[in-house]
């Protein structure tokens, strides 16, 4: 029997523009009767993925994973984020913390309540490289509306800015703020793409520790969110292997 594994979010779980996590888990799962799929749009916020539920119903998972909150996080910064991602995303106000805690709880609730999946919430990856800057305290306060979410439903929580901004602080990352603009990213891509540089050389040549443009994960975020589903499904929802007869 195949267990159905969902991963929803944004452009982490999409994959296109950096190391792609789902791709991680699909090969360590390679054999296993594990089937994974990647519902990730590039660009979403907690109110578009609302928005797109009933595919991710319809495929009846036995579990999804839900990585939401990159662009949440981007958008609460300034005005000028949130007027963007307003215009860009068709949302109807710019992102919050109290905003992101209403829609990820109605996006649990109805993964709850119409699937039999067992659900799992990430909180969202660090933003840029700086422990003290404005990105990543912006950061603790959805990962916080997260953990609650997660609490208030009786599913998984799955800390992946805790265990992301644990290894900066430990690792000695060199603090770099994120960026006011987008062009780190637009580059990252070209380079791989044009250039034919791995994701992980670009992160290199830029100081990153866990992206290659300072939301986008290199190998080893993007193992970090993966070791996070991987033991959330081994636990919760892949069949233990059968033993053998005596």
């Amino acid at each position: 029997m195949t267990t159905r594994i969902v991963c929803a979010g944004d452009s982490n779980t999409r994959g296109e523009y950096g190391v792609g996590y789902v791709g991680l888990l699909g090969e360590r799962w390679h054999g296993r009767g594990i089937d994974v799929v990647a519902e990730g749009v590039n660009g979403d916020t907690s109110h578009n993925l609302l928005r797109r539920l009933d595919p991710i119903v319809a495929r009846r998972p036995d579990a999804v994973t839900v990585l939401i909150g990159s662009n949440d996080v981007w958008g609460s910064l300034t005005e000028a984020n949130g007027r963007r991602l307003m215009r860009r995303k068709e949302l109807p106000e710019p992102p919050t913390p109290d905003g992101y805690r209403d829609r990820l709880g109605a996006i649990v609730a109805r993964l709850v309540g119409e699937t039999d999946a067992r659900v799992a919430v990430l909180s969202p990856p660090v933003l840029g490289q700086d422990l003290d800057g404005p990105a990543v305290r912006a950061g603790e306060r959805f990962a916080e509306a997260a953990r609650e979410v997660a609490e208030a439903r009786g599913v998984a929580y799955l800390p992946l800015f805790e265990r992301q901004s644990r290894y900066l602080r430990e690792s000695g990352a060199r603090p770099v703020p994120l960026p006011d603009g987008l062009r780190e990213r637009y580059t990252s891509v070209l380079q791989h793409r044009l250039l034919r540089r791995s994701y992980d050389a670009i992160s290199d040549r830029r100081g990153l520790a866990l992206t290659t443009d300072f939301v986008h994960q290199n190998s080893r975020g993007a193992a970090m969110i993966a070791d996070l589903v991987d033991g959330f499904v081994r636990q919760e929802a892949a069949p233990s292997p059968a033993q053998p007869e005596v």
